[in-house]
């Protein structure tokens, strides 16, 4: 994992410098759209400032030594060490990409195992449709039809996270319960589709696995329909769904940047967004490897994980 991080951070901090100019680039063009400007002194101060008069490589390498140490860097923008830049709004992030996984799981496998136990229903018809409409609609699509549902048609605030009153006050029960009221909509909306891809994962395995002798076997001992389904089934297709799960953890993260941007969520979204218009290049780029480092611990974690529910794997 940590020469696949090195190669990764190297390739980030490649993509980012590629667009044309930097940081004091873009502060300059947003000066001049406003009408004002900045004479080549003030310009080659900041340049100087934020050590963007050093060769590429210098640059890459004061970012990357100070990983091992906890620094990553410093945000140009926000004037300020990118991790307390990150901090502030990772809690959210973690909170909502976590609690949409816990969402996926806890309604894909029921829904997945009812479909394939029964076949063609019309519930399983139903289903189906509803799992390819979710596979359909992009999260930021979901995101644009609630915020103008929720307040055009509900007339409830669909946007951020607390009611406008509630933003400034102190922390109380009626807080907690406006935040609940507020935190199931991007909840629902990060899981949607990931919920739709694991009941069709479901689905097709434990089809699979019904056709199999050893569930003929069981079926034939007088084993209720029950304890098959839950006790050898599911124990076997269940296995696709926790490999999968090592890939899901970064495109919550990722789909949280999207839904967060379009609801006004304080999660790292917004100022990833703004940190790629404005060049931000040391923020940018932390935010890109903190979400490949969760793909790789995903990753690691599925493995093990698979390997504790199947005996049948063994890693030496």
């Amino acid at each position: 994992m940590i020469p696949t991080l090195i190669i990764i951070s190297f390739i980030t901090f490649v993509v980012i410098q590629l667009p044309p100019g930097d940081f004091v680039t873009s502060v300059q063009a947003e000066i001049a759209a406003t009408g004002g400007g900045m004479d080549a002194a003030t310009v080659e101060a900041m340049r100087i400032r934020y050590g963007l008069d050093q060769p590429k490589i210098v640059q890459y390498w004061r970012w990357i030594s100070g990983f091992p140490k906890g620094d990553f860097g410093y945000s140009l923008e926000w004037n300020a060490p990118v991790w307390k830049v990150i901090f502030k709004r990772l809690g959210w992030t973690l909170l909502i990409s976590g609690l949409a996984l816990m969402f996926m799981w806890m309604v894909s496998i029921p829904i997945g195992i009812y479909s394939a136990r029964y076949q063609y229903s019309v519930a399983d018809n139903l289903f189906s449709f509803l799992g390819f409409l979710g596979l359909s609609i992009p999260d930021f699509m979901l995101s644009l039809i609630w915020l103008v549902f929720g307040t055009l048609v509900l007339r409830v605030p669909a946007y951020g996270l607390y009611s406008p009153q509630m933003v400034d006050a102190p922390w109380s029960w009626a807080k907690f319960l406006d935040l609940l009221i507020h935190l199931w909509a991007p909840v629902i909306i990060l899981g949607v589709v990931g919920t739709a891809e694991l009941i069709r994962i479901m689905r097709g395995n434990l089809l699979d696995v019904l056709n199999q002798q050893y569930i003929t076997t069981a079926r034939a001992k007088g084993l209720p329909e029950d304890a098959v389904i839950r006790k050898y089934a599911v124990r076997m297709a269940i296995n696709p769904l926790i490999s999968v799960l090592g890939m899901q953890i970064p495109k919550m993260i990722s789909g949280s940047i999207i839904v967060g941007v379009v609801l006004s969520i304080p999660t790292i979204g917004p100022i990833f967004l703004r940190s790629l218009i404005t060049q931000d290049m040391y923020l940018a780029g932390a935010i890109l490897l903190f979400m490949t480092t969760l793909l790789l611990v995903g990753n690691l974690l599925a493995d093990i994980a698979l390997a504790m529910v199947d005996p049948r794997i063994r890693y030496e």
